[in-house]
């Protein structure tokens, strides 16, 4: 109950937030988003046009998760870099292996959020809940963003943690954000 209640909170104070222009930059607390969208952009083709996100995409075309990020509904990317997915080591490879793809999907799924949810949005909900923000992420698990310094971390229930990495990337259906970290269930 106190988990649905704040997951419903979260949402409500994100959704309650201004979300990223049309064109140009915003800045908050150092944190940037940069919209690229002249109405055509998609999700797919944000993370197409980003080499640094080379292995998530080619994650998302073997999981068949593709056609979600090209169609209509909004979603957030927690979007691990190319050097997120080396750190797995040998297990990255593996989770691109054909008969991996349910784990594939269910650690995808833990990667997206409903709704535009820019850097800067998530820090404000941040500063006006006084700490941090509890979200569930499609795959239903939580996950929870604070500051660490001047640094946006998101954290997963009982499993990893990763820190916002670069310019995150608003489309016509949602945003990009680079993270450092795959974030992955607890093992056992």
């Amino acid at each position: 109950m106190i988990n649905t209640w704040k997951t419903g909170l979260a949402a409500l104070a994100l959704a309650s937030l201004p979300l990223v222009s049309a064109c140009g930059k915003e800045e908050s607390n150092d944190l940037q988003t940069a919209t690229k969208d002249d109405g055509t952009l998609t999700l797919a083709a944000a993370l197409g046009a980003n080499d640094d996100l080379g292995t998530l995409r080619e994650a998302i075309g073997e999981s068949e998760l593709s056609g979600v990020l090209d169609g209509s509904a909004s979603y957030t990317v927690l979007a691990p870099s190319n050097e997120a997915f080396e750190a797995l080591g040998e297990e990255s490879s593996t989770l691109l292996e054909a008969e991996q793809r349910p784990v594939l999907v269910a650690i995808l799924r833990d990667h997206l959020l409903p709704g535009h949810l820019t850097p800067e949005a998530i820090g404000e909900a941040i500063e006006q809940n006084g700490g941090p923000v509890t979200m569930a992420t499609l795959g239903e698990a939580d996950v929870t963003f604070f500051k660490t310094g001047d640094n946006l971390t998101v954290a997963m229930e009982d499993g990893g943690t990763a820190t916002f990495s670069g310019t995150a990337i608003a489309a016509n259906n949602g945003v990009v954000i680079p993270i450092d970290t795959v974030l992955l269930p607890p093992k056992g």
